[in-house]
């Protein structure tokens, strides 16, 4: 069912796919976003002057936790044992903000895509969060995977990865 919507059965209700006939292999998958903000709010992040405290470092934690736990959010998705989940803030002074990248792995029969994007999205929404006082029109975006490899499909890079 090449191409197809796995999570459709043939006739059209949704299910979880049947991974138990899957190979055991290593599973990575790397995702980004960005998250832009006022230069002044970026300098309050850099110097940890926000008022809630270290945003980067709980923007990280809470990243790891939603990699983590990605199958109580999104439905039909496995719950998975992760080998590694990284989660990277790196300022972007263009922007202005913050390009966020998660790298999750794992030895297993499905992919951690799906766990890659989340971390991204839950690292954005906790930046957004911790730094809201400070600046209300931050904006999210830019969320999609990179690379993934592992698996019956093989190995994909992102036309746009670096």
């Amino acid at each position: 069912m090449s191409g197809g919507l796995t999570h459709i059965a043939a006739s059209g209700e949704a299910h979880m796919v049947d991974v138990g006939e899957k190979a055991e292999t290593v599973r990575i998958a790397v995702a980004e976003g960005r998250i832009r903000m006022k230069p002044e709010t970026l300098a309050l992040i850099r110097e940890g002057n926000a008022k809630k405290g270290d945003v980067i470092g709980a923007a990280r934690i809470a990243g790891i936790m939603a990699a983590k736990r990605t199958s109580d959010l999104i439905p039909l998705c496995h719950p998975l044992m992760l080998s590694k989940v990284t989660v990277d803030i790196d300022e972007e002074p263009e922007l202005p903000g913050l390009r966020v990248t998660a790298t999750v792995k794992l030895t297993g029969q499905t992919g951690v895509e799906m766990e890659a994007l989340t971390a991204v999205s839950v690292t954005c929404l906790t930046i957004y969060d911790m730094a809201k006082a400070a600046d209300k029109g931050m904006e999210i975006g830019g969320i999609r995977l990179m690379e993934k490899t592992g698996g019956k499909s093989g190995h994909y890079r992102n036309p746009e990865a670096l």
